[in-house]
């Protein structure tokens, strides 16, 4: 980015003077909370490395707090703004970015964010909660794998970060867990208080960083996904329960060895990616 593109981003009224102006409230129905602390914006944007020229898909950048930060890295950022009232403000911000940014006023959960920002785009995002989880799994289960984008540095509440992390044997394992680990590098960066965002919300947030990794074409995501949901969805049972409704389930489990009576939240990610590549092989999986 050139100094003269910087100056001008940083001429721009202060983030909150701009919401005041604009009458801009955070809707709840939108699961909006804003992040307005430019050390903590500019602190999560140095985490994603990226370089002058890099594509970034940004969901819900609200008043841009977070926009305004990726634009200073001499990034180009394509973000997708459902919310109308954000626009003003997000159009003086294009405006002085002369060009680097790319506005879409539209719904993030159904727009082709691929054919948007290009392969191998970064993901940048305080996703408002109600979609938060929705678009993560989309963005997981896109085949084939690697998908298109080559990062993704995300806000989530802490509970949603601490599903993505968690280790099997504790009780935030579960589906997600498996589906993220199977795809992704993973790891929260840094933890952000409630009082960080306006309007501060009930719980903490996390900010979760994935980096895709090879996954084995022998097992489909879909199929994995089945195992997963069998398996998690009676969690206090013996996977001798939980998979007998899963054609070739229990012979999958006597085929590795994995004994029938453990519980879901104790198996491996390894383990259940293992599961599906047997049922796959399997006259079963149809």
């Amino acid at each position: 980015m050139s100094q003269a593109i910087a100056e001008r981003i940083a001429a721009l009224p202060p983030l909150r003077d701009e919401i005041a102006a604009a009458g801009l409230r955070a809707d709840k129905a939108l699961g909006q909370n804003f992040l307005l602390d430019l050390n903590l914006l500019d602190r999560i944007v140095r985490s994603i490395g990226l370089q002058p020229g890099d594509r970034v898909f940004e969901v819900g950048p609200g008043p841009g707090g977070l926009t305004r930060a990726l634009l200073k890295t001499g990034a180009q950022v394509i973000a997708v703004e459902r919310d109308a009232r954000a626009l003003p403000i997000l159009q003086r911000l294009a405006a002085a970015s002369d060009g680097a940014l790319t506005l879409i006023h539209g719904d993030a959960m159904a727009v082709n964010a691929r054919e948007l920002a290009g392969e191998g785009a970064h993901i940048a995002a305080n996703l408002p909660y109600n979609i938060g989880t929705p678009l993560l799994t989309g963005w997981l289960t896109q085949t084939p794998w690697p998908g298109w984008w080559r990062s993704a540095t995300l806000m989530f509440q802490k509970e949603v970060a601490d599903r993505i992390v968690a280790a099997p044997g504790t009780g935030a394992y579960g589906r997600l867990s498996v589906l993220a680990q199977h795809r992704a590098q993973v790891a929260i960066e840094t933890i952000l208080p409630a009082r960080a965002f306006t309007p501060p919300p009930k719980v903490d947030s996390a900010v979760v960083r994935l980096v895709p990794k090879p996954a084995p074409e022998d097992v489909p995501v879909a199929l994995l996904e089945r195992v997963t949901a069998a398996a998690f969805g009676q969690r206090r049972k013996m996977l001798r329960q939980s998979l007998k409704g899963l054609p070739g389930g229990l012979e999958a489990l006597a085929a590795l060895g994995i004994d029938s009576t453990r519980r879901a939240e104790t198996l491996s990610v390894n383990e259940f990616v293992a599961l599906a590549r047997v049922l796959h092989s399997s006259p079963a999986d149809s």
